[in-house]
């Protein structure tokens, strides 16, 4: 699988691999995608695909549930990013721009593609708990790659960052009326 070797500065994996390679905790895929300054544009489309995902899988709340869904998920990446970044870099000294946070926090959410899960029948909230676990942990590799430093700085630095996008969420989610949810 060329997507576990490491990456040449020159080199660039296709986005379905880095996709792929995102949601598999493969560090070459985050370094690369850290350090690729083209591959913003492919992290916000990571997020908008995770977006259409989750509102499909959770269509019950309606239109309002779809607007809300896909604002929370992109101002969330936003917001999470920049904690991350003052969160990592100035408090915990890490090696990284707020671009580089977004870019690796952007690609690391590629599991919620499988949020679309939800729809099934009996188990769909059990497939959300699972991808959310497996987004968690995605994120906290994508922390520890941009910033340069150890796991438990990046569990510390998620955990910031995590409780700005919940409010902004819940703030979203209030003004088109709909029930908040804590989680993403």
């Amino acid at each position: 699988m060329e997507y576990l070797e490491p990456v040449s500065s020159t080199a660039r994996t296709a986005f379905p691999k880095r996709l792929l390679g995102a949601a598999t905790f493969r560090i070459p895929i985050y370094e690369e995608v850290e350090h690729d300054k083209g591959a913003t544009g492919q992290a916000a489309g990571v997020v908008g695909l995770v977006a259409a995902a989750a509102a499909i899988g959770g269509l019950e709340l309606g239109p309002g549930g779809l607007v809300a869904g896909i604002l929370g998920a992109y101002l969330g990446w936003a917001l999470w990013s920049a904690t991350c970044y003052l969160v990592g870099a100035q408090l915990f000294e890490g090696t990284a721009d707020w671009g580089e946070l977004l870019r690796t926090i952007g690609f690391a959410q590629a599991p919620g593609i499988l949020l679309v899960l939800q729809l099934l029948p009996g188990v769909g909230t059990v497939f959300y708990f699972l991808v959310l676990l497996w987004m968690i942990g995605t994120v906290l590799v994508a922390i520890r790659q941009a910033l340069d430093f150890s796991t438990g700085r990046a569990l510390a630095t998620a955990l910031a960052g995590f409780v700005p996008y919940v409010l902004a969420r819940t703030v979203i989610e209030l003004v088109l009326n709909i029930t908040p949810t804590i989680l993403p």
